[in-house]
C-alpha cells in the first residue's frame, strides 16, 4: 500500500464507525517493529503512554497522558508524561498536534510521512491525511519571496460527518 493511499485509509478511519481494537492492535504491532528497528526500547512508560494515546483517534493533552499514569501507578510528576511523550514524537509514534496543544498516535508508524491533522472542532478527534500539494505549494510560495522553509506543520479545523451531521440537527 502506498504512503497516500495508507494516509487516506487512517483518515477515513478516524472518522467512521471501525473495529478499534484491531485497528489500536495493528497500531502497537507497527511501533513494536519501528522500536526494534531503531533499537530503541518501548519502556512500560512509553508503551503504556502509546496505549492510552491509542485508545480514541482523538488528541491528548500531556496532563490528561500524566493522570492516566498517575492513577495506574507509573508517577504523577509531569516529567513523567512529557519523556513519554517526547520520545514517542521523536521515534515517530506520535505526533503533536499544535492546534490543541496535545499528541496523537501517529497510525503509520515506520512511513515516512509528514501529514496534515484534521482536527473536528466538536469531538476533538484527530486524523492524519498526506498533503504533498499543500506542502509543496507552501514551499513554493515561501521560496518565490527568498524564504526556505525548515520544518511545517499543516493542520485543518472542521467537523467529521457525524458532528455535521449533529450540528444540522439530523
Amino acid at each position: 500500500m502506498s504512503v497516500e493511499n495508507h494516509a487516506a485509509d487512517d483518515a477515513a478511519t478516524a472518522f467512521a464507525s471501525h473495529d478499534h481494537s484491531t485497528c489500536r492492535t495493528q497500531a502497537l504491532q507497527a511501533a513494536d517493529d519501528l522500536a526494534a528497528e531503531q533499537g530503541v526500547r518501548l519502556t512500560p512508560v512509553r508503551r503504556r503512554t502509546l496505549e492510552i494515546l491509542l485508545e480514541t483517534h482523538r488528541a491528548l493533552g500531556a496532563y490528561e497522558v500524566l493522570e492516566r499514569l498517575g492513577a495506574e501507578g507509573f508517577g504523577s510528576q509531569p516529567p513523567v508524561a512529557y519523556r513519554a511523550l517526547d520520545f514517542l514524537v521523536q521515534h515517530g509514534l506520535a505526533h503533536r498536534v499544535q492546534r490543541l496543544n496535545a499528541f496523537a498516535a501517529c497510525l503509520s508508524p515506520g512511513h515516512d510521512h509528514a501529514p496534515a491533522f484534521l482536527i473536528c472542532r466538536a469531538c476533538n478527534k484527530v486524523a492524519e491525511a498526506d498533503a504533498p500539494e499543500i506542502r509543496s505549494a507552501l514551499r513554493a510560495a515561501a521560496g518565490g519571496v527568498g524564504f526556505s522553509v525548515e520544518r511545517m506543520t499543516v493542520e485543518a479545523l472542521g467537523l467529521c460527518d457525524a458532528c455535521a451531521a449533529v450540528e444540522q440537527g439530523e
